[in-house]
């Protein structure tokens, strides 16, 4: 509810403080007074154009304050419009963007008679206002995007594509696969492999070499022969007793190498097809290490890499597929949802359109044809209010056909069948154009939301303004140089009086007072008050 409205320097209005109570509260006065400013001011706060030349001559800027009680919360919303430069908005005192007052505004406030602000007027809050009217459960098709949403976060969260995933793979397999048929189990093959190339391939020359070794050592004139001679000289003689000791364990020692020279000899063999195997097995390990590591450990901790991230991505596929799976089926509950949405939307559709329909009848609008229309496609989220005003005029969406009275009595009757809204209410123009009876119904439909609203209406009526819960008057004063405006809430008395200015043009005539009287009782007894 707005239980308070300030303005001070905006257009005719010099300074005004208004503190309003719920249920329905009519503003009147002449044409011209500043009735429009109020709604403007209001407008501003919901961050509305704030246009500069709204600022009252000779005042630097205008301000607006409004007091919005919602529950137990409480919100201040302000709006400054500086002849120079930009507007400012605060919300509770504090700086803010307009965009957030209009956030907050707009979930309070809702605007009838300018295009702007109308929040009937926007496609999503009409789909809304569908679903209320319909009783159109979206639960289910909630759920299910919901549900849709999680499996697609996990199939994201999987990352990689599905090519890029196979080609790695394909490769993987392949690295591992020729790691695997090397059979790399051991990081020093290279080493014995070189060690056994060497022996083999040059088997002759070391046969040779041992052979000569062993007869420098026990051929005639070798090495033992000269031992011998030297143990047969020192033999015996007592100085010499430890050297000869010495000379017989070098005997023992050439025999053992002579008779090792000879095995080894005799145990290397010319034996090509082992040395054709040894070198092709060197020439492979030199390939892996080319391609995987610097050394065969290197290798061989590769090949054990390679294994664990083919088994990741494998087990990533089958995660996938049963993703994928889950996926389809998903896709086909959300399908199914969605089509059920879409029938119930276009089944209540017709009904909205009638029950409105029958309400602008009785608000001065009785050739007018109102459609709502529902998209063709699932679940039927392109929802349009249209009206045809006169007769033979096509269906049209709601902001480019009507003006702005005959739009605020479409809002008006829209708000009688959909109860549910904003708290706050404002009709603007919506008497254009009718009087009598149409009038009465208008001030009729209007109370009757003032019992779930707050409902501020600007009307030239008398009919409408009798059914108010309150009345504000909007004077202007002139004293030769400067124009300004005043507010009064006015009492029973003075409604009297501003009622009788509007049925006759004369507030003091009696015979005015009376029909006032009249018409304040009528719409009181039909209120119940």
């Amino acid at each position: 509810m707005l239980s308070e409205l300030a303005v001070e320097d905006l257009g005719v209005i010099e300074s005004l403080s208004i503190v309003l109570g719920p249920g329905m509260t009519a503003v009147t006065g002449e044409t011209g007074a500043g009735k429009t400013l109020i709604v403007g001011a209001i407008d501003l706060l919901m961050g509305g154009r704030a246009d500069p030349q709204l600022v009252r001559p000779g005042a630097d800027e205008a301000r607006v304050e409004g007091r919005f009680l919602h529950g137990d919360d409480e919100v201040v919303l302000t709006r400054v419009i500086p002849r120079e430069g930009r507007s400012r908005a605060y919300i509770d005192g504090r700086l803010a963007t307009v965009a957030a007052l209009a956030e907050i505004g707009g979930g309070l406030v809702d605007l009838h008679g300018q295009h702007a602000h109308q929040s009937l007027l926007a496609p999503s809050v009409q789909r809304r206002a569908l679903d209320r009217y319909g009783d159109v459960d979206l639960g289910p098709l909630k759920a299910a995007r919901e549900h849709l949403a999680e499996i697609e976060r996990s199939l994201q969260a999987l990352g990689g594509d599905e090519r890029a995933r196979a080609r790695e793979i394909d490769l993987l397999r392949y690295q591992v696969d020729e790691l695997a048929a090397a059979g790399l189990t051991d990081a020093g093959e290279d080493d014995r492999l070189e060690a056994e190339e060497g022996r083999l391939a040059d088997a002759v020359a070391h046969r040779e070499a041992a052979a000569l070794a062993v007869e420098e050592l026990t051929g005639e004139g070798g090495g033992q022969d000269g031992l011998a001679a030297a143990l047969a000289a020192v033999a015996g003689r007592a100085p010499f007793a430890a050297v000869e000791g010495r000379l017989l364990a070098v005997q023992a020692e050439l025999s053992d190498l002579a008779s090792e020279l000879r095995d080894v000899g005799e145990s290397i063999v010319d034996d090509p097809e082992r040395l054709a195997e040894v070198r092709a097995r060197r020439h492979l390990l030199h390939e892996l290490t080319r391609k995987y590591g610097e050394s065969l450990a290197e290798v061989i901790a590769y090949g054990a890499e390679l294994s664990e991230r083919l088994a990741d991505l494998e087990g990533y596929e089958e995660r996938a597929r049963a993703l994928d799976r889950l996926r389809n089926e998903a896709v086909a509950a959300v399908d199914a949802a969605s089509s059920r949405v879409g029938q119930a939307r276009r089944a209540a559709a017709p009904g909205l359109a009638a029950a409105t329909q029958s309400h602008l009848a009785a608000l001065a609008m009785p050739k007018a044809v109102l459609g709502v229309a529902v998209g063709d496609a699932d679940p039927g989220d392109d929802v349009a209010f249209t009206l045809a005003a006169n007769p033979g005029a096509p269906l049209l969406p709601l902001a480019k056909v009507a003006s702005g009275g005959e739009l605020a009595r479409t809002m008006l009757a829209l708000r009688l069948v959909l109860t549910a809204g904003p708290p706050v209410l404002v009709f603007d123009e919506v008497d254009a154009g009718i009087g009598g009876a149409a009038a009465l119904a208008v001030g009729r439909s209007l109370a009757e939301l003032g019992a779930d609203h707050q409902v501020l209406v600007v009307t030239h009526l008398p009919q409408v303004a009798a059914f108010a819960d309150a009345q504000v008057a909007v004077s202007k004063a002139d004293d030769g140089s400067v124009t300004t405006t005043q507010v009064a809430v006015l009492d029973e008395a003075a409604r009297v009086v501003e009622l009788s200015r509007m049925l006759s043009g004369s507030p003091d005539s009696e015979a005015a007072h009376g029909h006032a009287a009249e018409l304040l009782a009528s719409a009181a007894r039909e209120r119940g008050r």
